[in-house]
Order: C-alpha cells, then structure tokens, then sequence
C-alpha cells in the first residue's frame, strides 16, 4: 500500500486538503491528533514527558499543553527531546493504523514532514501552500494567537521554497474549488499503478 505524505507550514490548509481526500474515500493519518493523543494515553510516553519536563506537564494526569509548549519552544535542545519521546511512538502507532486499512494509498499528514525526515517513508509526498499574510490570517482565527506567537512557532518549520524541493506534488491553497480540483487530480494520478 502506497503512503502519500501530506505537509505545510502551519496555516496552509493541511486539514482541508486532508478532508477533501476523506471524501475520495482515502484514509488520512493526522499525525498531530495521534501524539496528543499518545501523549494522554501511552503510560510510556508519559513517564518520559515527565521525566523530561517535570510533573507539571501533567497536571490532573492530563497533559498541560500551554505547559509543554512554554518549556519546549524556548529550548531546542527540550524540543529535540521531547520529539525524540513523541515521533518514534507516533511512526509505531501509524504502522499499526496502516495495517488495518485497505485502500490504494494512505495520506500520512504531518507539519514537520521533511524537517523531521518522515518524507522519506512516503511513496510521494504533497506539499500545501498559502500566502504568508493568509497563513497568519487563518491561524490568528483558529488559535486564537498572537502574529509574534504565530511567528516564533513558525521558525521551527522549513521555508515553502526549500520544502517545494522535495515535494512531488504542490498545491496552492487559496482557493476552496481549486483546491478540491487539485486533490482530485493527483488522487488519479496516485492510483495509476506503478509499471515495475
């Protein structure tokens, strides 16, 4: 079964395009929603978050997000360290998803795709894309933050030029027909079989 990765920067449109494979009937992978939820639930990963961050990472036995966010943000090396405990459980989870899917392809939709080298499980990988000022926009509507918080969260991603290296497939994602169009495509061209 082929595993088509599916990235961008934050605020580029990731779920919508997730969403418009969902209606194809291809099953999506959110790999964010998957380690927070690891993250709640996997005793091992929350022994080592602790261990790492300090019982107030899970105050009530939930995880504090604004917590773990605070801390990690501002240290990278707390940050390597806390996705060296999050993405490895989070490859294993999605390995055992994976196995029980039966479709031609899977969409693995991850932020941090090409930063982290998860591209180089994928058959192929699509990239989304927005306008920076429309990125900000949407993000400051969704979460609720500040651009100066926006911006110090974006800076632990790749450019959209260096990522566009290495994608396979790119979709510009401003507008919503478009965009759906675009889905529709590169799914029949993923389902063309491979001539081995």
């Amino acid at each position: 079964m082929k595993v088509i990765g599916l990235t961008g920067g934050m605020g580029s449109g990731k779920t919508t395009v997730a969403n418009f494979f969902k209606e194809l009937g291809i099953p999506v992978y959110i790999a964010d929603d998957a380690a927070k939820t690891l993250m709640n639930t996997s005793a091992e990963v929350k022994s080592k978050i602790i261990d790492l961050l300090g019982e107030k990472a899970y105050p009530d036995g939930v995880l504090d997000r604004k917590y773990v966010a605070a801390q990690v943000f501002n240290s990278a090396e707390k940050l390597e360290k806390l996705n060296s405990i999050v993405h490895p459980a989070v490859a294993t989870d999605f390995e055992n998803w994976k196995n029980w899917k039966n479709s031609p392809y899977v969409i693995y939709e991850a932020a941090i795709l090409f930063e982290k080298g998860g591209y180089k499980k994928c058959d192929a990988v699509i990239l989304v894309t927005a306008p920076f000022e429309e990125r900000i926009k949407r993000l400051k509507s969704r979460d609720k933050s500040s651009e100066e918080d926006i911006e110090a969260r974006m800076k632990h991603q790749w450019s959209d030029s260096k990522k566009r290296k290495l994608a396979d497939f790119h979709i510009n994602n401003l507008n919503l027909q478009n965009t759906r169009e675009q889905v529709r495509k590169f799914h029949e061209i993923i389902l063309i079989p491979d001539k081995n």
